[in-house]
């Protein structure tokens, strides 16, 4: 029963709530995210662990006035039921209902679109400047998770706004988490702290003790003024180790408990009035309240649709690309103990966890530092190591120069494993993949590869493998037509594509997942009378020149289809290669549009944009009707076969 929450219609609400009331509410707003997250799906530990902290969040400011940035957004439930959007929360992650991340077009409440880690401390100094020269009041908040302070970008915020001394509130919301668990210095350092609360407040009185006792020694105590301030600062490292965020200009105020909403919101007012960057460091529990996410984590950050009771996650019989990926690279591990696996606080998510657990010596997770994990990689390569490196398309985009410089320029062999390429689904256009092929193709030394199904995947890891120089595959996420694993083959040669029907009048050449459907179009396009031949392509870098210019000279109409950007993709790396011999074709390119695909089932986005079997029949029978080919296709069939002109 929502009692209290249903009495919420803005933050301003919560600050007329009693003591008693704010527990209760905290009760109900944990309900209703378990309820509608185990029908929908979508990130529930994150959110279940901050909910008292959000309480405290809008009992301290006055949102929008106030700004609040929160970093990923994986978090942000809350925030989102708190604001005005709890009649419409059921509709959480489904198509055309609400985003599963703050979104600038949904609320006044949503100060950014996030979706990936560490720019929220870079964003927030930005938006409190601008306040500042503007002469505008507010307060500036961001929230940050322990884990997305792996990223070096988060540090470079944090280094000019210690440097410019900007007013604005950090939130760090230490969980001991981000998906798996934190690896690197910061996470011991923050763990350190973390069991031993009392350090910063023996470092406080100490150092308050130290300097007054110096001062009243008669004589003395002004010449000695500068050893006291020496000693002071030696306190600090040796009570509390490193003291990093001081180190950086910010005032540092915790750890605190973030499951106390009065204690935040009473921290976060002492904050405002410092007039410096300040860090609030509380302390919460991913999953709380819900037990099964409390003992998984990992498993419920982001979660599918569940039984509520038992916690168990509805899933598909089926392998999914990513479980093949994993399969198949311990394969090869067995055999080749130059393979190294890389991955960016995401081994379950990429299916790296089995390696993980065979090979311990040969995995690294680097956490959220992508640019990272592809110069480590690099370094690897350098010593006759075979590093793969698999990390989700929209995340690999935060490596781009790093992949150029590092990798291709130094023409090392690394093999990249894209996985969740194309429409992710419900997590959004910051979670798309949908440009890797536009920026990884113009990148020399490059090859790369995306497989029509599993057991296409599995040969082409394999494949990666005999190659030199960068590879990339990418694949999507969840499973294909579930086809039978079997053991790899060596029918996959560079460069080289494969002809999975003959037509005449039209060539269909289709990557990756968009295999499938245009195999089926091809069958409806054959009851109009238009006869295509389907090509998966394989490579999207090499291109088969040999096939396409023979289908380009027996053809009427060339057709490309891709789950990529229409932008600089497969599409508009076959016209370069035609327009270089000159080959005049027509030609249709069917991809995504230029533009950010909002967020829904995988099927229903396909559909909404053409790229299923009824959008990829239904524009090439427009552009057939358009040049005449039904008939004109028949024609050519009958001329073949009795060899008449």
């Amino acid at each position: 029963m929502r009692k209290i929450l249903n009495k919420i219609e803005s933050p301003k609400d919560l600050k007329s709530l009693s003591h008693q009331e704010l527990k209760e509410i905290a009760a109900e707003i944990r309900d209703e995210m378990i309820r509608v997250v185990s029908v929908n799906g979508g990130h529930l530990a994150p959110s279940l662990g901050v909910v008292e902290l959000t309480i405290g969040i809008h009992l301290a400011l006055e949102s929008p006035k106030d700004s609040i940035i929160f970093d990923v957004g994986h978090q942000a439930y809350v925030h989102k039921i708190l604001t005005g959007r709890l009649k419409k929360f059921s509709t959480l992650r489904r198509h055309g209902g609400l985003s599963g991340f703050p979104k600038r077009a949904e609320s006044e409440h949503d100060i950014f679109d996030t979706g990936h880690a560490s720019n929220s401390i870079s964003v927030a100094l930005g938006i409190a400047e601008a306040k500042r020269m503007k002469g505008e009041a507010g307060t500036t908040l961001a929230v940050i998770g322990d884990g997305s302070l792996t990223g070096g970008m988060a540090y470079e915020g944090l280094n000019q706004a210690g440097h410019l001394k900007t007013p604005m509130i950090v939130i760090l919301n230490d969980n001991g988490m981000s998906i798996a668990r934190n690896v690197g210095a910061f996470s011991s350092y923050l763990a350190r702290i973390r069991f031993d609360p009392t350090l910063y407040k023996i470092r406080e009185e100490m150092e308050h003790k130290v300097i007054k006792m110096i001062k009243t020694i008669p004589g003395v105590g002004s010449k000695i003024s500068s050893i006291a301030e020496g000693l002071k600062e030696s306190l600090k490292h040796i009570l509390v180790p490193g003291m990093i965020f001081e180190e950086l200009g910010w005032k540092y105020i915790g750890p605190i408990d973030g499951h106390d909403a009065e204690l935040v919101a009473s921290t976060i007012r002492i904050a405002k009035e410092i007039g410096a960057p300040v860090v609030i460091h509380c302390l919460t529990k991913k999953g709380k309240g819900y037990p099964f996410a409390e003992n998984h984590p990992e498993r419920f950050h982001g979660t599918g649709p569940f039984e509520i009771d038992t916690g168990e996650v509805i899933k598909s019989a089926k392998k999914t690309y990513t479980e093949v990926f994993g399969e198949a690279l311990l394969e090869i591990a067995e055999s080749d103990e130059r393979l190294v696996a890389i991955t960016a606080a995401m081994p379950a998510g990429t299916g790296l966890d089995v390696f993980a657990k065979r090979f311990p010596a040969r995995f690294y997770d680097v956490g959220i530092a992508e640019q990272h994990a592809v110069t480590f990689a690099s370094g690897l390569a350098l010593e006759g190591y075979l590093p793969v490196v698999a990390i989700y398309s929209t995340f690999l985009q935060r490596s781009f120069d790093q992949i150029i410089q590092d990798v291709a320029l130094q023409n090392l062999h690394v093999i990249f494993a894209i996985d969740r390429a194309g429409l992710v689904g419900e997590d959004g256009p910051t979670h798309h993949g949908v440009f890797d092929l536009s920026y990884l193709r113009q990148i020399p030394n490059m090859t790369i590869m995306s497989p029509k199904d599993e057991f296409e995947l599995k040969d082409m890891i394999h494949f990666s493998t005999e190659l030199s120089g960068a590879v990339a595959i990418r694949y999507p996420r969840g499973s294909s037509s579930g086809v039978k694993i079997k053991s790899a083959s060596s029918k996959l040669r560079l460069g080289k594509a494969e002809v999975l029907r003959t037509g005449s009048g039209v060539a269909i050449i289709a990557v990756g997942r968009m295999v499938q459907p245009s195999l089926a179009a091809a069958k409806l396009l054959a009851a109009a009378g238009i006869d295509a031949s389907v090509v998966n392509a394989r490579f999207v870098k090499p291109l088969d020149e040999e096939l396409y210019a023979r289908l380009a000279k027996e053809h009427d109409l060339i057709v490309t289809v891709e789950e990529n950007s229409i932008v600089g993709g497969f599409g508009s790396g076959v016209l370069e290669f035609f327009s270089e011999r000159s080959i005049e074709t027509p030609f249709l390119k069917i991809a995504l549009p230029d533009e950010f695909v909002e967020h829904g089932a995988v099927s229903i986005l396909h559909a909404v944009v053409g790229l299923d079997c009824n959008g990829v029949t239904e524009r090439i029978s427009e552009k057939c009707e358009a040049m005449g080919i039904g008939a004109k296709s028949k024609a050519r069939q009958f001329t073949r076969k009795t060899g008449q002109i």
